[in-house]
């Protein structure tokens, strides 16, 4: 998966409530809805006069300065970094073409739907993953689902698919604390890959942050590759 694959497929699966181009940059409105929607970024050569300028946007917007620095953003990173923006929320992006990991997972265990069930809502929002994500989902276009996941009788976790072209990607992964550890979260990335190659997609990947070692343990087992990274600065 190339950097602007995986841009891509992050904007179309999801994405802000809207986007503007000003000047080298891309601002986007992203209502509540986190770090990911709310980034700006920088589209073409930028000067360091110009960053006031995307400031003074997200600042209209009633957002945080917030730049998402991806490979090839090294000079936006240090000019930023003079300006005394810290880095925020490492991420690493996996992938696995979805043949390998397309295997039913146990009977009973996963529920594909869409619109989102009460529970699974439920379930998002004791993760701190409130209304304004579930707007993000939402405005999705294209096949998505959500994925709800079982375990001991019990809803025990749930994720959110969506599909860009041939790309699924999985968002916003919460398996309940007292279900962990349990193959919850195994099941349901099965059930992700499966629904996703059910619906025309070839590759499975999803974004998750450096410190997050046993979610990145899970995804290294089940064959997933690191197919980019990216960071963000704050002010």
């Amino acid at each position: 998966m190339t950097p602007e694959q995986l841009l891509a497929v992050m904007e179309a699966t999801w994405g802000p409530a809207a986007t503007k181009a000003l000047g080298p940059w891309t601002i986007r409105d992203g209502q509540g809805g986190g770090k990911r929607v709310s980034a700006t970024t920088a589209e073409a050569a930028w000067q360091d006069a110009d960053i006031p300028q995307a400031e003074a946007a997200m600042a209209r917007l009633d957002q945080a300065a917030l730049f998402l620095i991806r490979d090839g953003d090294g000079a936006l990173d240090q000019a930023l970094m003079a300006r005394g923006y810290r880095i925020v929320d490492p991420v690493v992006a996996y992938a696995a073409p979805i043949a390998s990991m397309a295997q039913p997972p146990e009977p009973m265990t996963t529920f594909p739907h869409w619109p989102p069930m009460a529970i699974a809502a439920d379930l998002w929002a004791e993760g701190g993953i409130g209304p304004a994500r579930l707007a993000v989902m939402e405005r999705v276009r294209g096949p998505k689902t959500v994925i709800l996941g079982r375990a001991q009788d019990r809803a025990a976790g749930t994720a959110f698919v969506a599909i860009h072209e041939n790309i699924a990607m999985l968002h916003a992964l919460e398996v309940t604390p007292g279900q962990r550890r349990q193959g919850s979260a195994h099941n349901i990335l099965r059930a992700a890959a499966l629904w996703a190659q059910q619906n025309g997609a070839d590759t499975l990947s999803l974004v998750v942050t450096v410190a997050n070692d046993p979610a990145r343990r899970l995804y290294a087992s089940l064959g997933m590759s690191v197919v980019g990274q990216y960071h963000y600065r704050q002010k």
